[in-house]
């Protein structure tokens, strides 16, 4: 399955639907299913690091517009691309080792 590792504590905003829209300077045309990696750092607050939290749908790729910011939780910057996600799944953590980018994990 093909995974990206987001820090905290955005992954776990993701995983619980507080965030919708993830920003990059990068755009992606994988469209689907992908896991969500919570990054080894920072460590924020006892919030997961180091583990897969949840499976999301990637549903568009698109140029972040002002209007995006509440749902990135984030202000606009340059080159920024926002990453259109629905149907969180919750799984039950298990430890992966991140990479940069959008990676492969065997599940």
């Amino acid at each position: 399955m093909k995974a990206i590792s987001i820090k905290q504590p955005f992954a776990s905003m993701i995983a619980n639907g507080e965030k919708t829209l993830e920003t990059r300077t990068w755009n992606t045309k994988h469209r689907g299913e992908i896991l969500i990696v919570a990054s080894k750092n920072p460590k924020i607050g006892g919030l997961p690091t180091g583990v897969a939290l949840c499976i999301v749908t990637i549903i568009d790729c698109r140029d972040m517009l002002p209007s995006d910011e509440p749902k990135a939780c984030c202000k606009i910057y340059k080159n920024a691309m926002v990453w259109v996600l629905g149907k969180v799944k919750k799984i039950k953590p298990f430890v992966v080792k991140g990479r940069l980018s959008i990676y492969d994990v065997n599940l």
